[in-house]
């Protein structure tokens, strides 16, 4: 079985949504002191790469605690943006290519190549996002998820965030943020998982995901 990891590591000097704290990382017990070690971690729901849930934005919605574990696990497929200049939209066009695999897959992952931007400037720049056409395949598809390699499903500058409220207005689904190597998952149908921390009334969560291959 091949494994591929497609979360950024938790660390004190990564990247952050801006106007959020970085993550706190301090020693609470030491091996010198206590004979083990514990770490006091202090961060924000929404920190590296995490998952959103209809409660994110809309209040009574589901929280992540309130999924199903069966929510975070299934057949996903990435689909490569990479072309796309800074400020271009991703349109259907980036999806023809995969055909019967977009209706098949219960995640789409979209790759930017943004990644290899992490813990620079420029990963705060003017990434592509989906135009109203993806939103309403997404939108009237029965996917658990999305996904991308950027910070956001929603422009940096687009403050009343109106893809996200449009994607959760009416959607029991999940929105995956900050992934990495999605260009080593190939262009068919793998095995994902994204596995969120069980806090109760989650609005938000780090993840581990993970694409494997049988």
């Amino acid at each position: 079985m091949k494994v591929i990891d497609l979360t950024h590591t938790i660390r004190e000097d990564m990247p952050v949504y801006p106007g959020t704290e970085p993550p706190k990382l301090e020693a609470a017990n030491t091996y010198e002191k206590d004979g083990f070690k514990e770490t006091r971690i202090t961060m924000f729901s929404h920190t590296g790469t995490h998952m959103d849930p209809p409660a994110h934005l809309y209040k009574g919605r589901t929280a992540l605690d309130e999924f199903p574990p069966d929510q975070f696990i299934g057949k996903a497929v990435v689909i490569d943006c990479r072309t796309l200049k800074n400020g271009e939209a991703i349109t259907l066009k980036q999806l023809e290519p995969y055909g019967d695999k977009i209706s098949a897959a219960d995640f789409l992952l979209f790759e930017l190549g943004w990644d290899r931007l992490w813990g620079t400037e420029e990963y705060f720049g003017d990434y592509p996002c989906l135009d109203d056409d993806v939103m309403d395949l997404i939108i009237a598809g029965d996917y658990k998820g999305i996904g991308f390699d950027v910070i956001g499903l929603d422009p940096i500058a687009d403050l009343e965030l109106a893809r996200h409220h449009r994607l959760f207005a009416g959607n029991e689904i999940v929105n995956i943020e900050n992934l990495q190597n999605l260009d080593q998952c190939g262009s068919g149908l793998f095995w994902f998982s994204c596995f969120p921390l069980k806090v109760e009334n989650s609005d938000g969560s780090p993840i581990r995901a993970v694409a494997w291959f049988e």
